[in-house]
């Protein structure tokens, strides 16, 4: 009887992937974006789509003199946890980065940078001095003895930060990686909002090298949630990384260079990556600029980020010298708590990382021989399928995708009746008493959230007293919001190392050293039209034999109205271009742009081995 149940068993395994459905991953995209406006704090806008919410934590802050209103809760409580919040930022802004295109094409761009600035809000509105960043709102110990709605809590909302005094640099140094990335996400739609992303950034980073520490030790209420285990080592490299991407200050680069073996960079082989260990993402985005010709001088100590950026890649694929763990099943794990964090963020860096090795026309260097970029991709799509129910349960682990989800989230909002339907006060220990230990499905679908998963062995029990499993958490959605649109939208033929090298205006008061400067190539408009346009060549490479070139150019509308359908004419250009849409045989706005206001400009770039294009207007209307 044993044998043949273990024949049956093995012909299951063998038969279940045959019934798996293909997936749709735009509808997946679109709703793990929603899962962010339920996770909202503060005053909610008009055009809020999960209608469930209402306003709450309109006090916090008030009582050390700060306005500390909106932000994102991290998970299924009420606290405003730093560290995690900015992390989400990051990912969310490197998702953005790197697919804005594909989020464009499903009509989910608008609401991507909806979500990123709901978050980069109030990342500003908690760093009111350079030197004084606010960590946490909230008290875990409190909120977690209370089972309230958002909108009824009654806990104590004391405010932490850090300062020189009381350092952190894990979490300042995480603070500026996400301002910086999300100004490079700004940096076309809102330039000025983008600029002063980045001046937060360089003080922050400033803050986190100057004075140095790890935020557990300052906001010590904070080390029973989240503990900073690496140190933050991690966080200062990876804030160095952002901000050289989002600036093109060599400062950064050379801090890169001299610090990577010394703080870890180089020497750290990883097997997972999340908001607290951030090396596998240095790695990545280090081999990245490698790939791209910038490591100068510092190329051997960039090779060897490079070494450990293939090892992270090499040990999810299964062909490592030490691969990570994965249930029976195929899905990466890591630990019982919330395991789905890891899956989504090393899904993600073996997402992008393939598309830089297809870009560079790479490959990847593992001990069991040379890997096809198409194989990391593959993998991170069976992780995601599997999130998706591509599972021996056939579960979702996405709430609302597909028949089979997760009913009983560990979330206090989505557990407790609507304050719109049922507008009577919850007390703190009511709600544990009246709706934490109801035996029933979530009154309020969190549409979207990606829950804690299995164990193991691909098991997973949906009660909501087993928060290991069934507590979502921003940070899980975040990168995947990357993969799901890499996966919908497709590569579509760009090269994705380059829309990421976009120069930034020079910040104001930045103390490290100045860009270089640029070759400036203005190209004329047609005589009789009041619209500048002004190119430049911001970087050039050599491969194989030939040089190419980066081209930015910037138009701006110097009438006293507002642009509108503005067509483009565009001759000799022999390469790739970003931030236009093909019209015919014309150039128009980008998909997320529809017009030009009084005194603004907008960006595009494209690369070619010649001369600048010749870029004139052709049509437009003032308004």
């Amino acid at each position: 009887m044993e044998k043949l149940m273990r024949l049956i068993s093995m012909v299951l395994v063998v038969c279940v992937p045959l019934a798996f459905a293909v997936h749709d991953y735009n509808e997946a995209l679109s709703k793990s974006l929603l899962f962010f406006e339920a996770q909202r704090s503060g005053y909610l806008p008009p055009n809020q789509r999960v209608a469930w919410r209402a306003n709450s934590g309109l006090n916090d802050g008030k009582a050390s003199g700060v306005d500390l209103v909106g932000g994102y809760y991290d998970a299924g409580d009420n606290v405003k946890f730093g560290l995690p919040m900015a992390f989400t930022i990051t990912m969310m802004s490197w998702s953005i980065i790197e697919y804005a295109k594909q989020m464009g094409a499903n009509g989910e761009l608008a609401h991507a940078l909806e979500a990123l600035q709901w978050g980069t809000d109030y990342l500003i509105k908690a760093h009111p001095h350079p030197y004084l960043l606010y960590g946490e709102v909230g008290d875990g110990n409190s909120d977690h003895y209370c089972w309230q709605r958002p909108e009824d809590m009654t806990t104590d909302r004391h405010a932490y930060k850090i300062d020189p005094s009381n350092p952190g640099s894990d979490l300042a140094g995480e603070t500026a990686a996400a301002m910086a990335a999300a100004s490079i996400v700004f940096r076309h739609s809102n330039p000025a909002y983008s600029s002063e992303l980045l001046r937060h950034a360089y003080q922050l980073f400033e803050f986190a090298d100057k004075y140095r520490g790890k935020y557990d030790s300052s906001i010590t209420i904070a080390q029973k949630y989240y503990r900073s285990v690496s140190g933050y080592n991690d966080e200062l490299l990876w804030a160095a990384a952002w901000l050289y991407q989002a600036s093109n200050n060599e400062y950064y680069l050379n801090y890169l260079g001299k610090n990577g073996d010394s703080m870890g960079g180089t020497g750290w082989a990883m097997t997972e990556f999340g908001w607290d260990v951030k090396y596998a993402g240095v790695q990545t985005l280090v081999a990245k600029f490698l790939m791209q010709g910038k490591a100068g001088v510092h190329a051997p100590v960039f090779e060897r980020y490079h070494q450990k950026a293939e090892h992270f890649m090499c040990s999810l694929i299964g062909k490592g010298s030490r691969n990570v763990q994965k249930t029976p099943a195929g899905l990466i794990f890591r630990q019982r708590w919330n395991n789905m964090q890891f899956v989504t963020s090393a899904s993600f860096l073996a997402t992008v990382y393939s598309d830089y090795l297809t870009s560079s026309r790479g490959t990847l260097r593992c001990d069991a021989g040379n890997v096809a970029p198409s194989q990391l991709l593959s993998f991170a799509k069976s992780q995601v399928d599997y999130l998706l129910g591509d599972n021996p349960r056939a579960t979702s682990y996405m709430v609302g995708y597909g028949n089979n989800f997760p009913r009983q989230v560990h979330h206090r909002g989505s557990s407790i009746v609507s304050i719109k339907v049922h507008p009577q006060f919850v007390a703190c220990r009511q709600g544990y008493a009246t709706w934490y230990s109801r035996k029933a499905s979530d009154p309020n679908v969190l549409t979207g959230a990606v829950v804690g998963g299995p164990d193991a062995y691909d098991n997973f029990a949906d009660e909501r007293d087993n928060f290991e499993q069934t507590e979502p958490a921003t940070y899980n959605n975040a990168p995947l919001l990357g993969i799901l649109a890499r996966l919908g939208g497709g590569h579509d033929g760009y090269n994705q190392l380059l829309p990421v090298a976009i120069p930034a205006p020079k910040p104001v008061a930045a103390k490290p050293k100045s860009e270089p400067e640029v070759k400036l190539t203005p190209t004329p408009a047609t005589s009789s039209t009041p619209i500048s346009i002004e190119q430049k060549v911001t970087t050039s490479w050599n491969d194989k034999g030939r040089t190419y070139y980066r081209y930015s150019t910037v138009v701006t509308n110097k009438t006293s109205k507002t642009l509108k359908d503005l067509k483009l004419s565009i001759s000799k250009l022999y390469g790739p271009i970003w931030g236009l849409t093909k019209s015919g045989n014309s150039y128009a706005f980008p998909t997320h742009l529809n017009s030009l206001p009084a005194g603004n400009s907008m960006e595009f770039v494209y690369i070619h081995a010649a001369s600048p294009a010749d870029v004139s207007v052709s049509s437009y209307n003032l308004a």
